[in-house]
């Protein structure tokens, strides 16, 4: 029985058995990375560069593309690095930050998520009020809180999860750190500080929650009370890439978390840690320069001044 300690390094869940299926894993990582660089990238060119974007929704869509960015960049490089050269090796010290980091940008992108629906609350149901509300100096200040918040989250999770004794060995059943996985191995009653700190987290981003289904009930109420079909359909496809990309993020989270352990499976697990640590902030990209006019100019606008500047 060996204690945390001792514990040089952990070894990863592989995503493949055989070489073939390895490689194959390394192209579909590396295509879906290279597709979430270059969209989140586009969104936060585009809306630095573009002056007329320079308004909330669009400053908070530029923090999310770089929670997104961050996520990618967390789990995605270490994932190919162990396909490509069949290594499921993480230093002690690597995984504790991989922890740290990806809950870090998973939580700000949570917190985003619950501010950007207030924007489109205040847009929709108090426009009069809305440059009152979300001033510059308050949507820095409401983004600022989201990353500061993500950061005390994160902090706190990884100190607490890495000051457990560990003795049940060093094989983790993820393909990254996170902290189920980790906690497993813990040999004494100290879990239940990281489950009492989860409870914690747990209800702050249950009332986080809470506060997005109120919104949006606020919202569809004064969407329906619009009286031209082409007003309501106008004020809902402004909400309608933000509700998509929430559903998305919140879905995939709980149902890889929350699921019942009678449909756990090594495959199922695998597929769901997959469709919620990347498929979200891949997709975010697509999701909001398709569904919004302005941004998908923009985004033309960009591409196409480089192509003739080549």
């Amino acid at each position: 029985m060996s204690s945390s300690s001792s514990i040089r390094h952990f070894l990863l869940l592989a995503l493949a058995d055989t070489r073939q299926l390895q490689l194959l894993h390394f192209c579909l990582l590396l295509a879906i990375s290279l597709a979430a660089l270059l969209g989140n990238g586009l969104i936060i060119s585009a809306v630095a560069c573009g002056h007329h974007l320079h308004t909330p929704m669009f400053f908070f869509l530029l923090n999310l593309a770089l929670a997104d960015l961050g996520c990618i960049c967390t789990t995605v490089p270490k994932a190919m690095h162990s396909s490509l050269w069949d290594t499921r090796t993480i230093s002690y010290s690597g995984c504790a930050a991989q922890l740290f980091v990806l809950y870090f940008f998973i939580s700000a992108e949570y917190f985003l998520l619950t501010i950007m629906c207030y924007d489109r609350y205040v847009s929709i149901c108090k426009p009069l009020h809305y440059w009152t509300l979300l001033g510059s100096r308050a949507c820095a200040h409401m983004a600022a809180a989201a990353w500061a918040s993500a950061f005390l989250n994160a902090l706190l999770h990884t100190a607490n999860t890495f000051s457990l004794p560990l003795c049940h060995g060093n094989v983790l059943g993820q393909f990254f750190c996170e902290i189920p996985t980790i906690v497993k191995l813990s040999c004494s009653n100290s879990y239940l500080r990281e489950l009492g700190l989860i409870i914690v987290s747990s209800c702050l981003g249950l009332g986080c929650f809470v506060f997005i289904v109120f919104s949006y009930a606020q919202i569809f109420r004064s969407v329906l009370r619009i009286p031209s079909e082409q007003g309501r359909h106008k004020a809902f496809s402004t909400c309608l890439p933000h509700l998509v990309g929430l559903s998305l993020f919140i879905s995939t989270g709980i149902f890889a978390h929350l699921k019942p352990p009678s449909m756990s499976s090594p495959s199922l697990d695998l597929a769901m840690s997959v469709l919620y640590s990347v498929v979200p902030p891949a997709l975010n990209p697509l999701i909001y320069i398709l569904r919004n006019q302005e941004l998908k100019a923009a985004v033309w606008t960009l591409m196409t001044g480089c192509f003739r500047k080549h």
